[in-house]
C-alpha cells in the first residue's frame, strides 16, 4: 500500500486539500492555503517539499 500524506502549508503548518504520494513531482505549483488563504509557489519530488516564492499577500474572496 502506499504511503499517501496530505501536503502542508508552508506558512502556517496546516494541512491543505492536496494529497501526495511517493511518486508525486510538482514544479511551481501554485498552493493556496485555506487556512492562511495564502498563496505559495511550490516544488515536490520524493515527498519533499520546498517553497519557491512566499507571498505576502492574503487571498481575499
Amino acid at each position: 500500500m502506499c504511503k499517501i500524506e496530505f501536503l502542508l502549508c508552508p506558512v502556517c503548518k496546516s494541512k491543505t486539500r492536496i494529497m501526495l504520494r511517493p511518486d508525486t513531482v510538482l514544479e511551481n505549483f501554485p498552493l493556496l492555503c485555506p487556512k492562511c488563504r495564502q498563496e505559495t509557489l511550490i516544488n515536490v519530488k520524493d515527498m519533499v517539499i520546498t517553497a519557491v516564492k512566499l507571498s505576502t499577500e492574503k487571498i481575499d474572496k
